[in-house]
C-alpha cells in the first residue's frame, strides 16, 4: 500500500532498483564473473575485489551514510527522516554510478594501485548502496559520540588492514600522490 507516509521509503527503494537498472544498463556485471556469489571477500589486489556482496570497502559506504546522516541534520533536519534517508540513498546512487563509469574506472587504474579494477558488479553497487542506508539508520539512533568512534574505528581499521579507507581513496582519485601509492603498494 502506497501512502504518503511511506512515499520517501518507496522513493529509497526506487532509487536503488534505478541505479541498479542503469549499472545494468551500461554493461556492468550483474554478479562476479567468477560465477559465486560470497557474502565476503577479504582480498583487496584481484579482480574480484567490489565484486561481491561485502569486502573492505563496505565500510566506507557505512561512513557515507554516517556523513549524509549528520550533513542532513545540519542542513534539512526540518524534512522529515524518510526523505532525507532518500536523498542520502539518491548521492550514494549517484556516486555509485560515476564511480562505475569509464572515465572513474581509467582514474583508479591509472592514478591508485588498483590496477585490476575494472568497477564494481552491480551486487555489489547495490550493497554498497545498502551499507550506506546501515550507516544513516545507525547514526539515527547512536550518540554522536558513537557516531565518530565508529566512523574513526573504519577508518583506522581498513587503513591498518588493507592501506586503504575512505580518506585515503578520495585523495588518490582527487590528488594522488606517490608516496601514498608506495605506501599503498605496500
Amino acid at each position: 500500500m502506497f501512502t504518503r507516509r511511506l512515499a520517501p521509503y518507496w522513493a529509497t527503494f526506487f532509487i536503488i532498483l534505478l541505479a541498479a537498472a542503469w549499472l545494468l544498463w551500461i554493461g556492468r556485471e550483474p554478479i562476479c564473473k567468477c560465477g559465486h556469489i560470497k557474502l565476503w571477500y577479504g582480498q583487496t589486489m584481484t579482480s574480484e575485489n567490489s565484486q561481491h556482496i561485502a569486502d573492505w570497502y563496505t565500510p566506507s559506504h557505512i561512513i557515507h551514510g554516517i556523513l549524509f546522516y549528520a550533513g542532513l541534520w545540519l542542513v534539512a533536519r526540518r524534512i522529515s527522516f524518510g526523505w532525507r534517508l532518500a536523498i542520502a540513498t539518491l548521492v550514494e546512487a549517484a556516486w555509485e554510478l560515476v564511480e562505475n563509469s569509464d572515465a572513474i574506472i581509467e582514474r583508479y587504474r591509472s592514478v591508485t594501485i588498483s590496477l585490476d579494477y575494472y568497477g564494481d558488479s552491480v551486487l555489489n553497487s547495490v550493497a554498497d548502496i545498502l551499507a550506506m542506508v546501515l550507516g544513516f539508520m545507525l547514526a539515527s539512533r547512536l550518540p554522536v559520540w558513537a557516531s565518530v568512534l565508529l566512523v574513526l574505528g573504519f577508518e583506522a581499521l581498513t587503513t591498518w588492514l588493507i592501506r586503504d579507507g575512505l580518506i585515503l581513496n578520495v585523495l588518490m582519485l582527487v590528488w594522488p600522490l606517490e608516496a601514498v601509492r608506495v605506501w599503498q603498494a605496500g
